[in-house]
C-alpha cells in the first residue's frame, strides 16, 4: 500500500475542553457516518472539520495534509512537483501516516511529525501541482477510502471528498469565502505560528491555487451536486461549526452522535438557505467571492 494510516491509541483530551472520538468497541454497534467538507484554500475547512468532528464524537481526516506531505517529500527529494510517478513512488517508500487519537491527528512522514512544516509557503506553492498528478491522486484517493474502512465515522475535508472520494456520503458540505478574506485568514494563521509572511505572497498563492485546483483534470475542485454550500466570509469559526453541526444533527438523528443540547436552530436555517439544490451543476470553481 502506498500510504498508510497508523491505528491510534484511545481518545485523549483536546484543546478547548473538547475530546476526540473514541474509536473503540462501540464502533461496530453504530453505523458508518462520513461527512465531507470541500472548498478552496482559506475557507476554514480544516479548522471547521476538526472542531465539528470533536463536537459530534467523530474522527477527523485532513486529506489536504496528505497532499502537503507528498509535496514536502518532493521538495526534500528534489523531485519536480509534476513528476507524479516519482512522487507516488517516494510516498510509497516513506509512508504518510496519521497519529490517531486527538482532534487533529498529527501527520507523520517517514515516522516524523511534519504537521507544522507542511503548512509553510514553499509547500503551499507546489501542493496544487502535486495534487494534480494522476499517480499521486490515485494513491491518495485509494488510501482515503481505506482509512474510511478502518475509521468509518469521519468528518473528512479536502477538494474532492464529496465529488470523487465519497460521493455517496450522507452529508456533503462546500465552504466558500471571498478571496481577500481567505488570504487574510491564511496570513493570520501563519503569523500566529510565529512565521513571518508577506500578505501579497499569500494572496498570490491563494489565486494560483484556485486556478490550479479548478482546472486540473484529475479531481478538480467542484461544488458537488446536492452539496450544502455555506459562504464563510462574514462568519466566525464557531458560527460555521454551529451551522454545520445543526444540519448534521437534523439530518442524522439516529447516527449515534455525541449529544449536545445547546445546538441552535438559527444557524441551521441560515445554512440551509445557502444550500445547493439537487440537480445543480458540478462546474469547476474558476473564481470565488464576488
Amino acid at each position: 500500500m502506498s500510504a498508510t494510516a497508523s491505528r491510534g491509541a484511545a481518545s485523549s483530551d483536546c484543546p478547548g475542553g473538547e475530546v476526540a472520538a473514541d474509536p473503540s468497541s462501540t464502533r461496530d454497534a453504530r453505523r458508518r457516518v462520513i461527512i465531507t467538507i470541500d472548498g478552496p484554500a482559506g475557507t476554514g475547512k480544516s479548522s471547521v472539520a476538526g472542531k465539528l468532528a470533536a463536537r459530534l464524537g467523530l474522527e477527523f481526516l485532513d486529506t489536504g495534509a496528505m497532499y502537503r506531505a507528498a509535496s514536502l517529500l518532493a521538495i526534500e527529494r528534489g523531485l519536480r512537483p509534476d513528476d507524479g510517478p516519482a512522487i507516488a513512488a517516494a510516498v510509497g517508500r516513506e509512508g504518510v501516516r496519521f497519529l490517531w487519537g486527538t482532534r487533529r491527528p498529527a501527520v507523520l512522514l517517514g515516522g516524523r511529525d511534519v504537521s507544522d512544516r507542511i503548512r509553510e509557503l514553499d509547500v503551499s506553492a507546489i501542493v496544487s501541482i502535486v495534487a494534480g498528478c494522476t499517480e499521486v491522486r490515485q494513491v491518495m484517493v485509494g488510501e482515503q477510502r481505506r482509512i474510511a474502512e478502518e475509521h468509518p465515522r469521519l468528518v473528512t475535508e479536502g477538494r474532492d471528498q464529496g465529488s470523487v472520494v465519497f460521493p455517496d456520503a450522507p452529508i456533503r458540505f462546500f465552504l466558500d469565502a471571498d478571496p481577500e478574506v481567505r488570504a487574510a485568514r491564511r496570513t493570520r494563521q501563519l503569523e500566529e505560528q510565529g512565521k513571518r509572511v508577506a500578505a501579497e505572497a499569500i494572496r498570490a498563492d491563494i489565486a494560483t491555487r484556485d486556478r490550479l485546483d479548478a482546472s486540473r483534470a484529475e479531481g478538480p475542485l467542484v461544488r458537488p451536486v446536492g452539496a450544502i454550500e455555506l459562504d464563510t466570509t462574514d462568519l466566525s469559526l464557531d458560527a460555521v461549526v454551529d451551522a454545520l453541526e445543526a444540519i448534521v444533527r437534523d439530518r442524522l438523528p439516529d447516527a449515534g452522535l455525541r449529544q449536545d443540547p445547546k445546538v441552535g436552530q438559527r444557524p441551521l436555517a441560515e445554512a440551509q438557505s445557502r444550500s445547493t439544490r439537487a440537480g445543480a451543476s458540478s462546474a469547476p470553481v474558476a473564481s470565488l467571492g464576488g
